[in-house]
């Protein structure tokens, strides 16, 4: 059937971009093919309008920090907004890019973090136990959040019926559009019926954080956020 087709075409998408990222073949073929439409209709951003929600959140220095720190770290991780809202300094090892969330709308939940997820949590201050307070008691949690969600994406001028969910099913569109299957997808934003052990994520951590940072890096570019070069200095020779 449909569900079936668009299922293995997820799944040879992620095995041949697994086989293009060491070198096993040249080309993904399954790149272009378009898959059965599910029946669901739901929004996700356009590049214009991720551009616009990067203009939003450049604009954004005089709305209160944690809340424009939720909005990229929501675009880069595809979680829930109440996720983050209640994202604790105890639930991150940023060591192994790995959070560890106790309770979430599909239970206890361990997710990847990109590296582009780890920049936005280094550069928080850090004040009490969670990592996006409240402006008002660092330790309260931001119930504020959406009338500062729809000031950012004013600023970048989004029309009304983008939401943080919104954000969340671009990120699963993206991670679609670049090949990955749908439990690699699951697994990267918690979708229900897929909850991670730790032992999955121990033995698969590698798959998970590469996966996460593509979508993540390709987020970042589309938000017209530079990549980080490293740029190395040669000694001259004596010669």
């Amino acid at each position: 059937g449909q569900g079936t087709a668009s299922r293995t075409t997820g799944l040879l998408g992620a095995i041949f971009s697994y086989a293009v990222r060491h070198r096993m073949r040249q080309d993904n073929p399954v790149h272009g093919v378009t898959r059965f439409v599910d029946g669901k209709k739901e929004r996700r951003l356009s590049d214009a309008e991720y551009m616009a929600l990067g203009e939003g959140l450049r604009a954004a220095s005089g709305i209160w920090a944690p809340a424009v720190d939720t909005t990229r770290f929501l675009a880069l991780t595809g979680w829930r907004s109440g996720e983050a809202l209640s994202l604790e300094w105890s639930d991150i090892d940023l060591d192994r890019r790995t959070a560890n969330l106790p309770d979430t709308k599909t239970g206890r939940s361990i997710r990847p973090l990109s590296n582009e997820a780890c920049n936005v949590l280094r550069s928080v201050t850090r004040s009490g136990s969670l990592v996006f307070p409240a402006s008002r008691g660092e330790n309260r949690r931001m119930t504020g959040y959406p009338k500062l969600w729809a000031r950012i994406a004013k600023l970048g001028g989004l029309p009304n019926d983008i939401t943080p969910h919104v954000l969340r099913h671009s990120f699963a569109s993206l991670a679609g559009d670049l090949g990955y299957s749908e439990p690699t997808i699951a697994a990267l934003v918690g979708h229900k019926g897929h909850t991670i052990t730790s032992r999955y994520v121990h033995a698969a951590d590698a798959v998970l954080l590469a996966a996460a940072d593509a979508v993540a890096s390709r987020t970042d570019t589309l938000m017209g956020y530079a990549p980080k070069v490293a740029v190395v200095t040669f000694k001259k020779s004596g010669g």
